[in-house]
């Protein structure tokens, strides 16, 4: 299973994904620069995402707590913005694309 993620340069990596584990973990795990500062307990929005638009349909919805977050805290909010701790692997969305946004860079 993979997952295509856009870094801060613009460049698309291809990570394995692994089922069950959030989008958040792998993106940390491979070394990519995401904060994450929660580290996946929903309750900041440094893991911010744009999931490509062709992929936005095949996701659960967010819940009303992430909804909250993405609205009120996350940097650069587009109606494709998702917080990638709450996106779970899952074999449907093999070759999920997604973009790492302003304010989630780790420095």
């Amino acid at each position: 299973m993979k997952i295509r993620v856009t870094d801060f340069d613009g460049v698309t990596h291809e990570l394995e994904g692994i089922e069950g584990w959030r989008v958040m973990e792998i993106i940390r795990d491979y070394g990519l620069p995401i904060k994450a500062d929660c580290g996946g307990a929903c309750c900041c929005a440094t893991c911010h995402v744009y999931v490509d638009p062709a992929w936005h349909d095949k996701l659960i919805a967010p819940n009303d707590d992430e909804q909250d977050l993405l609205e009120g805290d996350a940097i650069g909010y587009q109606n494709n913005s998702r917080l990638s701790c709450q996106i779970l692997m899952r074999e449907d969305l093999d070759g999920l694309h997604v973009t790492m946004a302003p304010g989630s860079k780790k420095e």
